[in-house]
C-alpha cells in the first residue's frame, strides 16, 4: 500500500513528463517539418557582421563587470541550505541507539508525516508542521533527523541559523523568507520535506524588553530592531506552510480580473493551494532562549528532550559502536557493563569519541584493535587531560602521594557505593595527581551523608598533608573548592545544612545567579557553610590518625608505581588490612 507522500510524488512526476512533452512536442514538430522540407537546421554561431571583432570584446568585458557586481548582491537573498535526497543519507533508525521515548515519539511523528491526507482529510487532525529537539551537545539531534529523513524518503534541507545572517539590512529575512520558500515547492514537488536549522536559537532568541538590567536594556537597544524583525519573520513564514505557489498566485490575478468583467454566476473559482507536507526541525540547546511565540501550538507543535543516555542507553550505546570497531577479548561483557556504570554524563557522541581515541592508543602500539587498558587511558585523557610526566623533587613527590592517598583511604572507608578508579601522581593539565572514584549504581538522588562524604572525601588530602608533615600546602585549593561548592549547596539549596530557606528562590540579583556566591553573602548561610567543613574536617583527622597504615601503604604503591587502578588499588588496601591495624568505624566518631 502506498503513503500519501508516494501517490503525491507519482503524482508530481506524471505532471512533470506532460509538461516535458507540451513544451519540447511543438520544437520537435517544427525541426521534423524543417528536415521534411530540404531545410534542416544547422548548429553554429550566428553572424554577427565584419564589425564584430570591434564592439565583441568590449560587450564581453562589460558582461564580465555587471556579474561581478549583481552575483554578490543576488545571492544576499539566496536561501543557503543544502540539501540531501535519501539516498545521500547513510543514516536510518537502526543507527539510532540510546534515545528510548525519545525515538518512539519521532516514529509517531514519522506516521503522521507519511499519511498527512489520511490523517487530515479521513480523522480531522493537523499534522505537525514544526518540532523542536532540545538537549545537550551531542545527543543526538542532528543524527536523527537526518534517520527521519531517510526513513521518510524525502530530501533533507539543512541549514545552520549563522547561514541566514548577513551584513546587509533586510538580508537575514530575505534568506529566511528564500529558504521557507524552496522548502514548500520542494514539498509540492516531491510530496514532503523536512527542513532542518541547527542552532535555532540563534535565530529565534527571545524579543527584547524581557531583561530588566539597565545596561542590558542599553545594549540590547542596538540590535533589537533587528534581532525582532528575524523573529517576526520567522513567526510569519512558520505559518505560510500552505502559501500558494506563483503560478497560482498568478493565475488567480487573471481570474481575478476576468472576473471584474462577468456576472456572479459565470465567474471563475480561484484555485486553492495544495497542501504542502513540511515537517521543520529546530534543534536547540537552549529551549528556555526562545522566543514564547515560536513555541505555541502551530509552529513547533511539539518539543522532545534528548536527555544524557542513563546506565542502559549508554550500555546499548556501547555495544552499537563495538559493532563497528576493532576490539579484543578484554572488552567482554563485564567490561562492557563497568563501562556504562562509570561513563555518567556522556553522550552518544563523547562515547564514540571514546572509543575513537582508544583505536588511536591501540595504533600507536601497532595494534590492530582496542583494548581495555587502551579505553582506561583514553579515558583520562579525554577527562583529565593528557599525561605530562614532571620531575618532582623527593619531597614534592612524597607530599602528592600522601595527599592523594588521603584522599583514597577516605573515600574507600567512608564513600559507600562507590568504588575507586584511577590512583595517580601523574602530572595532567592543572592536577599534580588525582583520584577517581565514581558510583557503582547510577543515581539520581543524594542523601544527607553522601553528600557529607563527598565533602570528606574532598578534604581528605590537606587533613593528610597536616597528619604526615604538620601543615598543608597549596594543593588541597581545588579540593577547599568542590567541598564549598557541596556544602554550599546543601546549606543554601537542599535544606541539610540546618535551615530549611533555599536561596535559589530568592532574586539573583547583581550575583548572577550564582549559589555560592549567594550562600557566602549571606552571614547565617556563611556560619552554617564553615561549620560543616570544620566539623567535617575533623571527623576526617579522626579517621586518617586511625587509619594511617593505610596511607603509607598507598603512598608507598604510588612512590613505587607512579598509577594505580581498580583493583591494584583495593589490593594494597586489602593488604594493609591484613598486615594489621584496626580501621576506625565512623559510626564511632
Amino acid at each position: 500500500m502506498l503513503v500519501d507522500v508516494q501517490v503525491t510524488r507519482e503524482r508530481q512526476r506524471r505532471r512533470r513528463l506532460r509538461r516535458v512533452a507540451w513544451v519540447l512536442g511543438p520544437i520537435v514538430a517544427w525541426l521534423w517539418v524543417r528536415i521534411i522540407a530540404g531545410n534542416p537546421v544547422s548548429p553554429g554561431w550566428p553572424d554577427l557582421g565584419p564589425d564584430a571583432a570591434t564592439w565583441v570584446p568590449g560587450l564581453f568585458f562589460l558582461l564580465i563587470i555587471a556579474m561581478l557586481l549583481l552575483i554578490p548582491m543576488m545571492g544576499n537573498g539566496r536561501s543557503p541550505e543544502v540539501v540531501y535526497l535519501p539516498e545521500q543519507i547513510d543514516v536510518s533508525f537502526d543507527d539510532i541507539k540510546g534515545l528510548g521515548p525519545v525515538l518512539i515519539e519521532v516514529r509517531h511523528t514519522l506516521e503522521v508525516f507519511l499519511n498527512h491526507r489520511r490523517f487530515r482529510d479521513q480523522m480531522g487532525g493537523a499534522p505537525r508542521r514544526g518540532i523542536l529537539f532540545e538537549g545537550p551537545p551531542g545527543t543526538g539531534k542532528t543524527h536523527t533527523a537526518k534517520a527521519l529523513a531517510k526513513e521518510a524518503g524525502v530530501p533533507f534541507l539543512y541549514v545552520s541559523s549563522t547561514a541566514f545572517q548577513s551584513m546587509w539590512y533586510g538580508a537575514t529575512a530575505r534568506k529566511i523568507r528564500s529558504y521557507f520558500r524552496r522548502l514548500r515547492k520542494v514539498a509540492r514537488q516531491e510530496g514532503g520535506a523536512i527542513g532542518f536549522i541547527e542552532e535555532f536559537d540563534a535565530i529565534g532568541a527571545r524579543r527584547g524588553g524581557m531583561d530588566r538590567s539597565p545596561a542590558t536594556r542599553i545594549e540590547r537597544s542596538a540590535v533589537a530592531e533587528g534581532t525582532g524583525g528575524v523573529v517576526n519573520e520567522l513567526l510569519i513564514q512558520m505559518q505560510s506552510f500552505d502559501d500558494p505557489p506563483r503560478s497560482i498566485r498568478f493565475g488567480n490575478a487573471l481570474r481575478r480580473f476576468a472576473n471584474r468583467f462577468l456576472s456572479p454566476g459565470v465567474r471563475f473559482r480561484a484555485r486553492q493551494a495544495p497542501f504542502a507536507n513540511i515537517l521543520l526541525i529546530g534543534a536547540t540547546n537552549r529551549a528556555d532562549a526562545l522566543d514564547p511565540a515560536l513555541l505555541r501550538p502551530g509552529r513547533f507543535d511539539r518539543i522532545l528532550h534528548f536527555p544524557i543516555p542513563a546506565r542502559r542507553e549508554r550500555r546499548e550505546l556501547i555495544d552499537f559502536f563495538l559493532a563497528h570497531k576493532a576490539h579484543d577479548e578484554t572488552v567482554d561483557e563485564m567490561a562492557r557493563d563497568d563501562l556504562a556504570a562509570s561513563t555518567i554524563g556522556y553522550t552518544p557522541a563523547s562515547l564514540e569519541r571514546l572509543f575513537d581515541e582508544a583505536l588511536l592508543f591501540a595504533m600507536r602500539g601497532d595494534r590492530s584493535q582496542l583494548s581495555v587498558h587502551d579505553l582506561r587511558r583514553a579515558r583520562m585523557d579525554v577527562e583529565i587531560g593528557l599525561a605530562e610526566p614532571t620531575e618532582y623533587t623527593p619531597e614534592e613527590r612524597e607530599t602528592i602521594a600522601v595527599h592523594e592517598s588521603g584522599h583514597a583511604v577516605v573515600a574507600h572507608l567512608v564513600g559507600r557505593g562507590r568504588k575507586l578508579d584511577v590512583l595517580s601522581i601523574i602530572k595532567r593539565k592543572d592536577a599534580l595527581g588525582l583520584l577517581a572514584h565514581s558510583e557503582i549504581e547510577e543515581r539520581y538522588t543524594k542523601r544527607r551523608t553522601e553528600s557529607v562524604a563527598l565533602i570528606q572525601i574532598a578534604l581528605a588530602g590537606m587533613v593528610a598533608e597536616e597528619l604526615f608533615f604538620g601543615e598543608s600546602g597549596t594543593g588541597p585549593a581545588g579540593d577547599l573548592f568542590a567541598a564549598t561548592k557541596i556544602a554550599a549547596e546543601m546549606v543554601g539549596a537542599m535544606g541539610l545544612g540546618g535551615s530549611l530557606v533555599s536561596l535559589r528562590a530568592a532574586d539573583p540579583g547583581l550575583l548572577g545567579g550564582d549559589l555560592t556566591a549567594r550562600v557566602l553573602a549571606d552571614d547565617r548561610a556563611r556560619a552554617a557553610v564553615e561549620e560543616l567543613l570544620n566539623e567535617q574536617k575533623a571527623v576526617v583527622a579522626a579517621l586518617l590518625r586511625d587509619n594511617r597504615h593505610l596511607i603509607e601503604a598507598l603512598r608507598d604503591a604510588l612512590l613505587d608505581h607512579d598509577e594505580l587502578v581498580n583493583r591494584e588499588i583495593l589490593e594494597v588496601l586489602e593488604e594493609a588490612k591484613a598486615r594489621g591495624g584496626a580501621i576506625l568505624d565512623l559510626n564511632q566518631i
